[in-house]
Order: structure tokens, then sequence, then C-alpha cells
């Protein structure tokens, strides 16, 4: 496997609330499960937003207000007043599709500033969750794992090179190539396709090469490891 997907790292037994869940209920879910969101679906199992903890505490701010912040007492009044999970809740949600590749994730949970997303299908169902610990996961994976991936995902299956003519070395996630490979070009994408296999902390790039076609102009094409493209096998 060269890319890992959101549905490889997501957590799938996921705590939810429904819309008319009451503050009493939201606050049990959050502290009775250890979590600091929850999503909020319907009866359909659809994503309607997410209640966090930030959502709860305007009624902890109000309550204690002397008077001292009038306009921020005036901006959480409405929330303060809340009852119910949908008068509660940060909506639209922000979601993440389960295919969507696991940096997606991590750039749509930095952009957004949250710590987890929910996960949902192509009609928005809940499917799981993902947070910022469940992206480290891939980078516990064990090295003879993370070998094979790249002897048989990247060099065999990707890019046709014999597994035999590259010594492929893992030490806690970092890789070390070493060998011969027939152009320059080939070389470095054996070493780009290796940076994207899950697990991959850092590539030593021992690599050699007979024909530098870097100036041929009919190399490997570069781009994101989504977009490269190899040219025809003669």
């Amino acid at each position: 496997m060269l890319q890992w997907q959101v549905a490889d790292v997501m957590t799938r037994d996921v705590i939810s609330v429904g819309p008319d869940a009451s503050f009493s209920d939201i606050v049990d879910a959050l502290v009775g499960n250890g979590v600091s969101a929850v999503p909020v679906v319907d009866v359909s199992g659809h994503v309607v937003g997410v209640v966090s903890e930030a959502d709860l505490l305007p009624r902890v701010e109000v309550a204690d207000d002397t008077g001292r912040r009038p306009r921020r007492r005036r901006a959480f009044a409405r929330k303060a007043r809340a009852m119910r999970a949908a008068e509660l809740m940060t909506a639209p949600p922000i979601t993440i599709a389960a295919d969507e590749p696991v940096a997606s994730a991590a750039r749509k949970l930095d952009a957004a500033k949250v710590k987890r997303l929910p996960v949902v299908d192509g009609e928005g169902r809940l499917m799981g969750i993902v947070s910022r610990r469940d992206l480290l996961r891939m980078y516990t994976r064990p090295d003879p794992e993370i070998q094979r991936d790249v002897e048989e995902g990247v060099l065999l299956r990707s890019l046709w090179i014999d597994p035999a003519t590259v010594d492929v070395r893992v030490v806690d996630g970092v890789v070390a190539l070493h060998g011969t490979v027939e152009t320059k070009s080939l070389a470095g994408l054996a070493v780009r396709l290796t940076a994207a296999v899950p697990g991959v902390v850092q590539v030593v790039d021992r690599l050699a090469w007979t024909r530098d076609d870097s100036r041929a102009g009919h190399g490997y094409t570069f781009g994101t490891p989504e977009q490269l493209v190899l040219p025809p096998r003669n």
C-alpha cells in the first residue's frame, strides 16, 4: 500500500448525539468517554453538526460574568441559554470522506484548528472519527512491514525494478536505499514513492544510475505522489 486513506486510521466506534440531546446528555457523552467533541447526527445517520467543549463553555462563562465584559456576555448569551444539541452545535460541520488521503485529513485539521473530524460516506452519513492522534498511527508500523511495502509496492509493482538490485534497509522508520537503477529519473522517483509509504519518517538516498536522462526530456514526469506518471514500458 503506497498511501493510506482516512479509513485506514479512523476510529470506527463513534460516540454521537442526536439533535434533541440535552445539555446534560452532551456533557455526559464528553466526560464519560474522554472526548472533547461529538458529532450530531440525524435519524438517518447524516452528520448535521458538531458539539465541542467550546460550544458548552458560554453557559459557564456567562453564569460567572460580573458585567465587566458586556460585549462578550451578549455574544455568548444565545448559546448560554441553549438547551439542545441542535442549538449548541457548530454547523455546517467540517467533515472528511473515508477515501481521502491521510495527508488531506492533516491539512483539514490544521486549517480548521480542530482536534478531530467526522468521517462520512458519499451521502454524508457518519462512518467514524479521525483525530490528530489517529494520523500518527501509521508511524507505529513495524520496520519489516515498511520494508515489504517499499520492496514489493514501490520497486516491484510500481517501478518494475527487481528488488534484488536495490538493498532496502529500515530502522525506526528511516529507509535507506542502496543500489543501481537504470536512469537518474527512476532513482528520483523511487525515493519520492518510498517517502510516501505510510510509516516512513525519512529516506536516505544512496542510489546510483547507469544513465542520466535528466536532460533528455522523456524521463519520468514528477508531481505529487498521486499524480506521478510513468513512461510506457518497453
